[in-house]
Protein backbone atom coordinates (compact mmCIF):
# COMPACT_ATOMS: atom_id res chain seq x y z
CA UNK A 1 0.00 0.00 0.00
CA UNK A 2 1.41 3.43 -0.81
CA UNK A 3 1.81 6.63 1.35
CA UNK A 4 1.41 10.01 0.26
CA UNK A 5 4.42 12.13 1.02
CA UNK A 6 4.37 13.96 4.53
CA UNK A 7 4.06 17.54 2.16
CA UNK A 8 0.55 16.22 1.21
CA UNK A 9 -0.75 16.64 4.78
CA UNK A 10 -1.09 19.92 5.15
CA UNK A 11 -2.68 21.87 8.20
CA UNK A 12 -5.32 24.42 7.26
CA UNK A 13 -2.94 26.70 8.12
CA UNK A 14 -0.72 25.92 5.92
CA UNK A 15 -2.79 25.60 3.11
CA UNK A 16 -4.31 29.02 3.16
CA UNK A 17 -0.50 30.44 3.50
CA UNK A 18 -0.10 28.67 0.71
CA UNK A 19 -2.49 30.55 -1.47
CA UNK A 20 -0.68 34.29 0.03
CA UNK A 21 -2.21 35.16 3.21
CA UNK A 22 -2.22 32.98 6.63
CA UNK A 23 -5.43 31.43 8.28
CA UNK A 24 -4.65 33.00 11.36
CA UNK A 25 -3.88 36.59 9.78
CA UNK A 26 -7.15 36.46 8.02
CA UNK A 27 -8.85 35.76 10.85
CA UNK A 28 -6.98 39.28 12.07
CA UNK A 29 -8.91 40.58 8.86
CA UNK A 30 -12.39 39.21 9.51
CA UNK A 31 -11.83 40.30 13.11
CA UNK A 32 -10.98 43.95 11.82
CA UNK A 33 -13.91 44.70 9.43
CA UNK A 34 -16.20 42.91 12.10
CA UNK A 35 -15.67 45.83 14.34
CA UNK A 36 -15.72 48.25 11.39
CA UNK A 37 -18.83 46.77 10.52
CA UNK A 38 -20.77 48.18 13.47
CA UNK A 39 -21.26 50.89 11.71
CA UNK A 40 -23.64 49.38 9.59
CA UNK A 41 -25.97 49.39 12.82
CA UNK A 42 -24.96 52.45 14.08
CA UNK A 43 -28.09 53.30 15.81
CA UNK A 44 -28.31 50.43 17.83
CA UNK A 45 -24.22 50.91 19.31
CA UNK A 46 -24.88 54.90 19.81
CA UNK A 47 -28.33 53.67 21.66
CA UNK A 48 -26.83 50.77 23.67
CA UNK A 49 -23.71 53.28 24.15
CA UNK A 50 -26.09 55.62 26.18
CA UNK A 51 -28.20 53.36 27.94
CA UNK A 52 -24.49 51.59 29.34
CA UNK A 53 -23.49 55.58 30.46
CA UNK A 54 -27.00 56.80 31.58
CA UNK A 55 -27.93 53.98 33.50
CA UNK A 56 -25.91 52.35 36.10
CA UNK A 57 -28.09 49.43 36.86
CA UNK A 58 -27.29 48.69 32.93
CA UNK A 59 -24.02 49.17 32.45
CA UNK A 60 -22.66 45.81 32.97
CA UNK A 61 -24.21 45.13 29.35
CA UNK A 62 -20.96 47.17 27.87
CA UNK A 63 -18.54 44.56 28.83
CA UNK A 64 -20.62 41.71 27.17
CA UNK A 65 -19.71 43.10 23.28
CA UNK A 66 -16.09 42.45 24.66
CA UNK A 67 -16.50 39.07 26.51
CA UNK A 68 -17.95 38.02 23.80
CA UNK A 69 -15.96 38.83 20.83
CA UNK A 70 -12.48 37.50 22.88
CA UNK A 71 -14.84 33.95 23.31
CA UNK A 72 -15.49 34.00 19.96
CA UNK A 73 -12.17 34.44 18.69
CA UNK A 74 -10.97 31.58 21.57
CA UNK A 75 -13.58 28.99 19.85
CA UNK A 76 -12.33 30.02 15.95
CA UNK A 77 -8.73 29.18 17.45
CA UNK A 78 -9.73 26.07 18.59
CA UNK A 79 -10.98 25.05 15.09
CA UNK A 80 -7.69 26.06 13.35
CA UNK A 81 -9.20 29.54 12.21
CA UNK A 82 -10.65 27.51 9.46
CA UNK A 83 -12.51 29.50 6.75
CA UNK A 84 -15.17 27.71 5.79
CA UNK A 85 -17.61 30.68 5.37
CA UNK A 86 -21.09 31.12 4.25
CA UNK A 87 -22.65 33.72 2.19
CA UNK A 88 -25.92 33.76 4.16
CA UNK A 89 -23.89 35.22 6.96
CA UNK A 90 -23.80 38.43 4.20
CA UNK A 91 -27.34 37.75 3.57
CA UNK A 92 -28.13 38.11 7.20
CA UNK A 93 -25.92 41.42 7.80
CA UNK A 94 -27.51 43.10 4.64
CA UNK A 95 -31.32 42.30 6.11
CA UNK A 96 -29.82 43.24 9.89
CA UNK A 97 -28.57 46.61 8.48
CA UNK A 98 -32.05 47.44 6.26
CA UNK A 99 -34.09 46.44 9.63
CA UNK A 100 -32.27 48.81 11.91
CA UNK A 101 -32.58 51.37 9.26
CA UNK A 102 -36.47 51.12 8.81
CA UNK A 103 -36.33 50.58 12.55
CA UNK A 104 -34.55 54.49 12.78
CA UNK A 105 -37.05 56.06 10.39
CA UNK A 106 -40.36 54.64 11.99
CA UNK A 107 -42.26 52.83 15.08
CA UNK A 108 -42.57 49.40 15.89
CA UNK A 109 -43.57 48.56 19.76
CA UNK A 110 -45.08 45.10 20.54
CA UNK A 111 -47.30 46.86 23.77
CA UNK A 112 -48.13 43.48 25.87
CA UNK A 113 -49.57 45.33 28.96
CA UNK A 114 -49.39 48.95 29.88
CA UNK A 115 -45.53 48.38 32.02
CA UNK A 116 -44.27 46.28 28.90
CA UNK A 117 -43.66 47.58 25.83
CA UNK A 118 -40.77 46.38 23.40
CA UNK A 119 -39.40 48.23 20.20
CA UNK A 120 -39.47 45.54 17.28
CA UNK A 121 -36.42 44.82 16.79
CA UNK A 122 -34.44 45.10 20.38
CA UNK A 123 -31.37 45.82 20.34
CA UNK A 124 -30.37 42.40 21.78
CA UNK A 125 -31.56 40.53 18.68
CA UNK A 126 -29.82 43.65 16.30
CA UNK A 127 -26.90 42.54 18.15
CA UNK A 128 -27.16 38.53 18.61
CA UNK A 129 -27.64 38.70 14.41
CA UNK A 130 -24.87 41.17 13.92
CA UNK A 131 -22.72 38.49 15.59
CA UNK A 132 -24.10 35.61 13.85
CA UNK A 133 -24.33 37.21 10.84
CA UNK A 134 -20.12 38.06 10.81
CA UNK A 135 -19.39 34.44 12.19
CA UNK A 136 -21.31 32.54 9.82
CA UNK A 137 -19.43 35.07 7.10
CA UNK A 138 -16.15 33.98 7.84
CA UNK A 139 -16.10 30.82 9.84
CA UNK A 140 -18.86 28.97 8.11
CA UNK A 141 -21.45 26.56 10.25
CA UNK A 142 -19.02 24.83 12.29
CA UNK A 143 -17.48 27.92 14.14
CA UNK A 144 -21.61 28.79 14.83
CA UNK A 145 -21.88 26.20 16.66
CA UNK A 146 -18.55 26.00 18.78
CA UNK A 147 -19.56 30.05 19.47
CA UNK A 148 -23.10 29.59 20.29
CA UNK A 149 -22.74 30.41 23.92
CA UNK A 150 -20.93 33.73 23.07
CA UNK A 151 -23.16 34.54 20.49
CA UNK A 152 -26.47 34.06 22.74
CA UNK A 153 -24.67 36.22 25.31
CA UNK A 154 -25.01 39.20 22.98
CA UNK A 155 -28.50 39.42 23.69
CA UNK A 156 -27.25 40.60 27.40
CA UNK A 157 -25.98 43.87 26.12
CA UNK A 158 -29.15 45.00 27.91
CA UNK A 159 -28.89 43.34 30.63
CA UNK A 160 -31.68 44.11 32.56
CA UNK A 161 -34.74 44.55 30.33
CA UNK A 162 -37.75 47.49 31.86
CA UNK A 163 -40.13 44.77 32.88
CA UNK A 164 -37.68 43.41 35.26
CA UNK A 165 -36.70 47.14 36.73
CA UNK A 166 -41.26 47.06 37.43
CA UNK A 167 -41.81 44.00 38.84
CA UNK A 168 -38.52 42.96 40.34
CA UNK A 169 -36.04 46.06 41.13
CA UNK A 170 -38.82 47.97 42.97
CA UNK A 171 -39.98 45.22 45.51
CA UNK A 172 -35.96 44.43 46.29
CA UNK A 173 -35.54 47.94 46.95
CA UNK A 174 -38.17 47.72 49.67
CA UNK A 175 -37.23 44.97 50.66
CA UNK A 176 -33.54 45.93 51.19
CA UNK A 177 -34.78 49.46 53.01
CA UNK A 178 -36.99 46.78 55.65
CA UNK A 179 -33.39 44.88 56.51
CA UNK A 180 -31.63 48.11 57.32
CA UNK A 181 -34.67 49.44 59.33
CA UNK A 182 -34.87 46.27 60.88
CA UNK A 183 -31.58 45.77 61.47
CA UNK A 184 -31.36 49.89 62.60
CA UNK A 185 -34.33 48.96 65.54
CA UNK A 186 -32.30 46.22 66.48
CA UNK A 187 -29.36 48.11 67.49
CA UNK A 188 -31.80 50.61 69.73
CA UNK A 189 -31.51 53.12 66.55
CA UNK A 190 -35.30 55.75 66.52
CA UNK A 191 -35.71 56.34 62.83
CA UNK A 192 -38.14 58.22 60.68
CA UNK A 193 -41.26 56.92 59.74
CA UNK A 194 -40.06 56.77 56.07
CA UNK A 195 -39.43 53.58 54.83
CA UNK A 196 -37.12 54.03 51.96
CA UNK A 197 -35.51 56.98 54.47
CA UNK A 198 -33.27 56.05 57.73
CA UNK A 199 -33.22 59.60 59.03
CA UNK A 200 -30.65 58.86 62.44
CA UNK A 201 -31.09 62.44 63.07
CA UNK A 202 -33.12 64.93 61.11
CA UNK A 203 -30.58 66.65 58.63
CA UNK A 204 -27.86 62.93 58.63
CA UNK A 205 -29.87 59.59 57.29
CA UNK A 206 -29.48 57.53 54.22
CA UNK A 207 -31.76 56.88 51.17
CA UNK A 208 -32.23 53.41 50.11
CA UNK A 209 -32.33 53.99 46.46
CA UNK A 210 -32.85 51.73 43.50
CA UNK A 211 -29.80 51.01 43.25
CA UNK A 212 -29.20 49.75 46.89
CA UNK A 213 -31.14 46.99 46.32
CA UNK A 214 -28.40 44.58 45.06
CA UNK A 215 -29.12 43.94 41.65
CA UNK A 216 -25.81 45.33 40.19
CA UNK A 217 -23.83 43.09 42.39
CA UNK A 218 -25.84 40.02 41.73
CA UNK A 219 -25.84 40.49 37.97
CA UNK A 220 -22.44 40.99 37.73
CA UNK A 221 -21.49 38.06 39.75
CA UNK A 222 -24.38 36.32 37.89
CA UNK A 223 -22.43 37.17 34.47
CA UNK A 224 -18.97 36.20 36.09
CA UNK A 225 -20.46 32.81 36.93
CA UNK A 226 -21.88 32.19 33.77
CA UNK A 227 -18.90 32.97 31.36
CA UNK A 228 -16.30 30.99 34.04
CA UNK A 229 -18.66 28.28 33.51
CA UNK A 230 -18.43 27.77 30.01
CA UNK A 231 -14.78 28.77 29.91
CA UNK A 232 -14.13 25.53 32.51
CA UNK A 233 -17.21 23.28 30.24
CA UNK A 234 -19.21 22.74 33.88
CA UNK A 235 -21.86 20.23 33.51
CA UNK A 236 -25.30 21.74 32.77
CA UNK A 237 -25.89 21.15 36.91
CA UNK A 238 -23.12 22.17 38.17
CA UNK A 239 -23.01 25.39 35.69
CA UNK A 240 -26.73 26.38 36.89
CA UNK A 241 -26.05 25.81 40.65
CA UNK A 242 -22.71 28.42 40.44
CA UNK A 243 -25.14 30.84 38.65
CA UNK A 244 -27.86 30.75 41.30
CA UNK A 245 -25.24 30.40 43.92
CA UNK A 246 -23.28 33.78 42.56
CA UNK A 247 -26.44 35.70 42.23
CA UNK A 248 -27.55 34.93 45.69
CA UNK A 249 -24.18 35.59 47.16
CA UNK A 250 -25.10 38.95 45.27
CA UNK A 251 -27.83 39.67 46.97
CA UNK A 252 -26.54 38.28 50.55
CA UNK A 253 -23.48 40.83 50.66
CA UNK A 254 -25.65 43.63 49.65
CA UNK A 255 -27.76 43.37 52.72
CA UNK A 256 -24.51 42.75 54.58
CA UNK A 257 -23.53 46.35 53.02
CA UNK A 258 -25.93 47.90 54.01
CA UNK A 259 -25.47 46.07 57.46
CA UNK A 260 -22.36 47.95 57.75
CA UNK A 261 -23.63 51.08 56.34
CA UNK A 262 -25.80 51.06 59.34
CA UNK A 263 -23.15 50.53 61.65
CA UNK A 264 -20.87 53.55 59.66
CA UNK A 265 -23.82 55.94 60.34
CA UNK A 266 -23.75 55.02 64.20
CA UNK A 267 -20.60 55.34 64.80
CA UNK A 268 -20.78 59.42 62.95
CA UNK A 269 -23.03 60.09 64.51
CA UNK A 270 -20.68 60.40 67.24
CA UNK A 271 -17.80 61.62 64.63
CA UNK A 272 -19.19 64.25 63.05
CA UNK A 273 -16.04 64.31 60.25
CA UNK A 274 -16.98 61.09 59.38
CA UNK A 275 -20.91 62.45 58.34
CA UNK A 276 -19.74 64.31 55.41
CA UNK A 277 -17.78 60.88 53.77
CA UNK A 278 -20.55 58.76 54.30
CA UNK A 279 -21.31 58.29 50.50
CA UNK A 280 -17.30 57.70 49.81
CA UNK A 281 -17.73 55.27 52.96
CA UNK A 282 -20.67 53.51 51.34
CA UNK A 283 -18.76 52.93 47.88
CA UNK A 284 -15.47 51.53 49.89
CA UNK A 285 -17.82 48.83 51.74
CA UNK A 286 -19.36 47.95 48.29
CA UNK A 287 -15.84 47.50 46.84
CA UNK A 288 -14.40 45.48 49.40
CA UNK A 289 -17.85 43.03 49.69
CA UNK A 290 -17.85 42.80 46.47
CA UNK A 291 -14.17 41.89 46.13
CA UNK A 292 -14.80 39.37 48.72
CA UNK A 293 -17.92 37.90 47.15
CA UNK A 294 -15.51 37.79 44.00
CA UNK A 295 -12.84 35.92 45.73
CA UNK A 296 -15.02 33.43 47.46
CA UNK A 297 -16.61 32.95 43.32
CA UNK A 298 -13.65 31.94 42.38
CA UNK A 299 -12.64 29.82 44.61
CA UNK A 300 -15.50 27.91 44.20
CA UNK A 301 -15.06 27.86 40.38
CA UNK A 302 -11.32 26.30 40.98
CA UNK A 303 -12.39 23.61 42.96
CA UNK A 304 -15.34 22.30 40.52
CA UNK A 305 -12.75 22.19 37.61
CA UNK A 306 -10.44 20.17 39.70
CA UNK A 307 -14.02 17.77 39.73
CA UNK A 308 -13.55 16.00 37.04
CA UNK A 309 -17.46 14.71 37.70
CA UNK A 310 -18.37 18.17 37.15
CA UNK A 311 -16.39 19.20 33.73
CA UNK A 312 -18.19 18.12 30.52
CA UNK A 313 -15.50 15.66 28.50
CA UNK A 314 -13.97 17.81 25.59
CA UNK A 315 -15.64 18.52 22.20
CA UNK A 316 -14.28 15.47 19.76
CA UNK A 317 -13.72 18.04 16.68
CA UNK A 318 -10.80 17.27 13.93
CA UNK A 319 -8.85 20.09 12.30
CA UNK A 320 -10.53 20.03 8.48
CA UNK A 321 -8.02 18.77 6.06
CA UNK A 322 -6.58 20.89 3.26
CA UNK A 323 -8.91 19.81 0.78
CA UNK A 324 -11.88 21.20 3.04
CA UNK A 325 -10.36 24.73 3.32
CA UNK A 326 -10.72 27.37 0.55
CA UNK A 327 -9.04 30.03 1.25
CA UNK A 328 -9.40 32.06 -1.66
CA UNK A 329 -13.34 32.01 -1.17
CA UNK A 330 -12.07 34.36 1.69
CA UNK A 331 -11.59 37.24 -0.83
CA UNK A 332 -14.50 37.83 -2.33
CA UNK A 333 -16.78 37.50 1.38
CA UNK A 334 -14.19 39.58 2.18
CA UNK A 335 -14.49 42.29 -0.34
CA UNK A 336 -18.70 41.93 0.03
CA UNK A 337 -18.22 42.77 3.80
CA UNK A 338 -16.10 45.97 3.23
CA UNK A 339 -18.52 47.07 0.48
CA UNK A 340 -21.27 47.07 3.08
CA UNK A 341 -19.26 48.79 5.81
CA UNK A 342 -18.06 51.14 3.78
CA UNK A 343 -21.68 51.73 2.69
CA UNK A 344 -22.80 52.35 5.63
CA UNK A 345 -19.51 54.22 6.82
CA UNK A 346 -20.52 56.78 4.24
CA UNK A 347 -23.70 57.41 5.50
CA UNK A 348 -22.33 57.69 9.17
CA UNK A 349 -19.63 60.38 8.61
CA UNK A 350 -21.76 62.40 6.19
CA UNK A 351 -24.21 62.80 9.09
CA UNK A 352 -21.87 63.35 11.91
CA UNK A 353 -20.20 65.83 9.61
CA UNK A 354 -23.85 67.75 9.12
CA UNK A 355 -24.25 67.11 12.34
CA UNK A 356 -21.24 68.75 14.00
CA UNK A 357 -21.04 71.60 10.86
CA UNK A 358 -20.40 74.89 12.15
CA UNK A 359 -23.77 76.20 11.12
CA UNK A 360 -25.64 73.38 12.59
CA UNK A 361 -23.70 73.16 15.68
CA UNK A 362 -25.12 77.02 16.14
CA UNK A 363 -28.30 76.15 15.24
CA UNK A 364 -28.51 73.10 17.10
CA UNK A 365 -26.75 75.14 20.39
CA UNK A 366 -29.65 77.80 19.71
CA UNK A 367 -32.35 75.09 19.43
CA UNK A 368 -31.23 73.88 22.26
CA UNK A 369 -31.74 77.06 24.54
CA UNK A 370 -34.80 79.14 22.85
CA UNK A 371 -38.46 78.24 22.16
CA UNK A 372 -38.86 76.36 19.03
CA UNK A 373 -40.38 77.57 16.06
CA UNK A 374 -44.26 77.75 15.93
CA UNK A 375 -46.48 79.88 14.49
CA UNK A 376 -48.69 83.09 16.30
CA UNK A 377 -51.82 81.54 15.40
CA UNK A 378 -53.55 78.17 14.10
CA UNK A 379 -56.88 78.82 13.24
CA UNK A 380 -58.69 80.28 15.93
CA UNK A 381 -55.92 79.06 18.69
CA UNK A 382 -53.53 81.79 19.25
CA UNK A 383 -50.08 80.72 21.12
CA UNK A 384 -49.99 82.00 24.76
CA UNK A 385 -46.82 79.97 25.47
CA UNK A 386 -43.90 78.09 24.54
CA UNK A 387 -41.06 76.64 26.40
CA UNK A 388 -38.25 73.63 25.97
CA UNK A 389 -38.18 70.45 27.92
CA UNK A 390 -34.93 69.25 28.51
CA UNK A 391 -33.73 66.03 30.66
CA UNK A 392 -32.46 66.98 33.78
CA UNK A 393 -31.27 70.36 32.48
CA UNK A 394 -29.27 68.51 29.64
CA UNK A 395 -30.52 67.23 26.40
CA UNK A 396 -33.55 68.29 24.46
CA UNK A 397 -36.59 66.44 24.45
CA UNK A 398 -39.04 68.69 23.29
CA UNK A 399 -40.17 72.77 21.93
CA UNK A 400 -43.72 73.17 23.52
CA UNK A 401 -46.76 75.49 22.91
CA UNK A 402 -49.68 75.92 24.28
CA UNK A 403 -52.43 77.20 22.44
CA UNK A 404 -55.69 79.06 23.63
CA UNK A 405 -59.05 78.97 21.45
CA UNK A 406 -60.86 82.20 21.19
CA UNK A 407 -64.14 80.86 22.59
CA UNK A 408 -62.08 79.90 26.24
CA UNK A 409 -62.29 76.41 25.90
CA UNK A 410 -59.46 73.83 26.60
CA UNK A 411 -55.79 74.99 25.87
CA UNK A 412 -53.75 72.58 23.71
CA UNK A 413 -50.34 71.63 23.70
CA UNK A 414 -47.92 70.72 20.75
CA UNK A 415 -44.76 69.41 21.53
CA UNK A 416 -42.31 68.58 19.10
CA UNK A 417 -39.02 66.87 19.41
CA UNK A 418 -36.17 67.09 17.07
CA UNK A 419 -33.34 65.12 18.58
CA UNK A 420 -35.32 62.07 20.11
CA UNK A 421 -35.78 59.92 16.91
CA UNK A 422 -38.57 57.72 16.51
CA UNK A 423 -40.14 57.06 19.99
CA UNK A 424 -43.48 56.12 21.49
CA UNK A 425 -44.51 58.11 25.05
CA UNK A 426 -45.97 54.83 26.80
CA UNK A 427 -42.48 53.95 26.88
CA UNK A 428 -42.01 57.08 29.06
CA UNK A 429 -45.19 56.52 31.19
CA UNK A 430 -44.80 53.16 31.89
CA UNK A 431 -40.82 54.24 33.30
CA UNK A 432 -42.75 56.82 35.49
CA UNK A 433 -45.08 54.17 36.48
CA UNK A 434 -48.31 55.80 34.86
CA UNK A 435 -50.52 53.46 33.41
CA UNK A 436 -53.03 54.92 30.74
CA UNK A 437 -56.40 54.51 31.71
CA UNK A 438 -57.64 54.32 27.62
CA UNK A 439 -55.50 53.67 24.96
CA UNK A 440 -56.33 53.06 21.35
CA UNK A 441 -56.34 54.50 17.55
CA UNK A 442 -57.57 58.37 16.54
CA UNK A 443 -57.52 59.19 13.02
CA UNK A 444 -58.22 63.01 12.68
CA UNK A 445 -58.40 65.74 10.11
CA UNK A 446 -55.75 68.24 9.93
CA UNK A 447 -54.64 70.81 7.89
CA UNK A 448 -52.58 68.66 5.91
CA UNK A 449 -55.19 65.65 5.79
CA UNK A 450 -56.16 63.20 7.69
CA UNK A 451 -53.50 61.91 10.16
CA UNK A 452 -53.01 58.28 12.56
CA UNK A 453 -52.49 59.38 16.29
CA UNK A 454 -51.88 56.74 18.73
CA UNK A 455 -53.92 58.21 21.68
CA UNK A 456 -53.76 57.77 25.48
CA UNK A 457 -56.07 59.25 28.34
CA UNK A 458 -54.33 59.48 31.94
CA UNK A 459 -55.27 60.25 35.70
CA UNK A 460 -52.93 61.04 38.01
CA UNK A 461 -54.77 62.28 40.72
CA UNK A 462 -54.09 65.94 40.04
CA UNK A 463 -55.53 66.11 36.08
CA UNK A 464 -57.17 64.18 33.33
CA UNK A 465 -55.39 64.24 30.44
CA UNK A 466 -55.19 63.06 26.93
CA UNK A 467 -51.94 62.46 24.47
CA UNK A 468 -52.02 62.21 20.84
CA UNK A 469 -48.46 60.98 19.41
CA UNK A 470 -47.45 60.42 15.73
CA UNK A 471 -44.62 60.32 13.66
CA UNK A 472 -43.76 62.84 10.98
CA UNK A 473 -41.11 61.83 8.45
CA UNK A 474 -40.55 63.36 4.55
CA UNK A 475 -43.45 65.29 4.99
CA UNK A 476 -46.07 62.79 5.98
CA UNK A 477 -47.39 62.32 9.39
CA UNK A 478 -49.01 59.14 11.10
CA UNK A 479 -48.63 56.40 13.90
CA UNK A 480 -51.56 53.94 14.57
CA UNK A 481 -52.03 51.38 17.49
CA UNK A 482 -53.84 47.89 16.78
CA UNK A 483 -56.78 46.70 18.65
CA UNK A 484 -55.62 45.11 20.87
CA UNK A 485 -56.98 42.30 23.55
CA UNK A 486 -54.00 40.69 25.30
CA UNK A 487 -51.47 42.68 23.42
CA UNK A 488 -51.25 45.43 20.33
CA UNK A 489 -48.69 47.23 17.64
CA UNK A 490 -47.77 50.80 18.11
CA UNK A 491 -46.58 51.69 14.36
CA UNK A 492 -46.16 54.50 11.64
CA UNK A 493 -45.57 54.29 7.97
CA UNK A 494 -42.57 55.73 7.14
CA UNK A 495 -42.40 57.39 3.08
CA UNK A 496 -40.50 55.06 0.42
CA UNK A 497 -38.41 58.35 0.45
CA UNK A 498 -36.97 57.97 4.22
CA UNK A 499 -36.53 54.23 3.35
CA UNK A 500 -34.69 54.56 -0.08
CA UNK A 501 -32.40 57.18 0.62
CA UNK A 502 -29.15 56.44 2.92
CA UNK A 503 -29.05 59.95 3.98
CA UNK A 504 -33.05 60.12 5.02
CA UNK A 505 -34.96 63.11 6.73
CA UNK A 506 -35.08 62.77 10.29
CA UNK A 507 -37.95 61.60 11.76
CA UNK A 508 -40.05 63.91 14.24
CA UNK A 509 -42.15 62.99 16.77
CA UNK A 510 -45.17 65.31 17.80
CA UNK A 511 -47.33 65.12 20.97
CA UNK A 512 -50.33 66.62 21.54
CA UNK A 513 -51.99 67.20 24.81
CA UNK A 514 -55.64 68.57 26.16
CA UNK A 515 -55.77 68.60 29.97
CA UNK A 516 -57.82 69.54 32.91
CA UNK A 517 -57.90 69.40 36.79
CA UNK A 518 -61.63 69.00 37.13
CA UNK A 519 -60.71 64.78 38.46
CA UNK A 520 -64.30 64.44 39.39
CA UNK A 521 -65.53 64.72 35.61
CA UNK A 522 -66.40 60.93 34.42
CA UNK A 523 -63.73 59.66 32.54
CA UNK A 524 -65.25 58.90 28.90
CA UNK A 525 -67.07 61.93 28.88
CA UNK A 526 -63.64 64.14 29.77
CA UNK A 527 -62.48 62.04 27.38
CA UNK A 528 -64.89 63.21 24.30
CA UNK A 529 -64.46 66.24 25.29
CA UNK A 530 -61.12 66.56 25.13
CA UNK A 531 -60.97 64.05 21.63
CA UNK A 532 -63.37 67.21 20.11
CA UNK A 533 -60.72 70.01 21.33
CA UNK A 534 -58.24 68.53 20.03
CA UNK A 535 -60.37 67.74 16.51
CA UNK A 536 -61.24 71.61 16.69
CA UNK A 537 -57.50 72.10 16.81
CA UNK A 538 -55.95 70.03 14.36
CA UNK A 539 -58.62 70.93 11.54
CA UNK A 540 -56.05 74.04 11.17
CA UNK A 541 -52.63 72.65 11.78
CA UNK A 542 -50.50 71.76 9.26
CA UNK A 543 -48.17 69.42 11.58
CA UNK A 544 -45.92 68.89 8.21
CA UNK A 545 -44.93 72.28 8.56
CA UNK A 546 -44.50 72.28 12.29
CA UNK A 547 -41.92 69.59 11.93
CA UNK A 548 -39.97 70.34 8.64
CA UNK A 549 -37.13 72.91 10.41
CA UNK A 550 -36.13 69.96 12.26
CA UNK A 551 -36.03 67.43 9.30
CA UNK A 552 -32.52 67.39 8.48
Amino acid sequence: MSTLPATAEVSPLRSAGAEGLSASRAAGFAALIAILGLSTIFSTVGALWTLWTIDPLKSIGMFIPLVSFVLVLRAWRSLGWEMEGSWWGLVILVVTAAVVHIRDQAILVFVFSPKWSIYIPPHSLVAFAYGAGVVLLFGGTRLFRAALFPLILLWFVNPIPHIFNVLVDLPLQRASAHVARAFAIALGQPLSPDQLRLMFTPEFGMFIAPGCNGIRGAVTMGFIALIAGYVYRFRWYAHVAVVAGAVLLGYVFNFARLCILVLYYLVALHFHSLQSKAEMGDYVIGACLFLVGTMLLFDVVRRLSESPGQIKPPALSSVSSAGTVRGTSFYPRFAGMLVLTLFSCYGVARAYVQTHSGAAAAQRKIDDSAPGQFPERIGSYTLARSWNENLFAGPLIYHWAEYAPADGGAHVSVGVSPVMGSHDTLICHSARGEDPIWRDQLTLPTAGGAIGFSGSFFNDGATQYLEATTLCNGGSCGEYSSDRTHFGFVYSKPSSQSLLLQDAQRPIPVLLKVETIDTTLPTELARQQMTTALRSFLAFADLGGLTKPYRQ
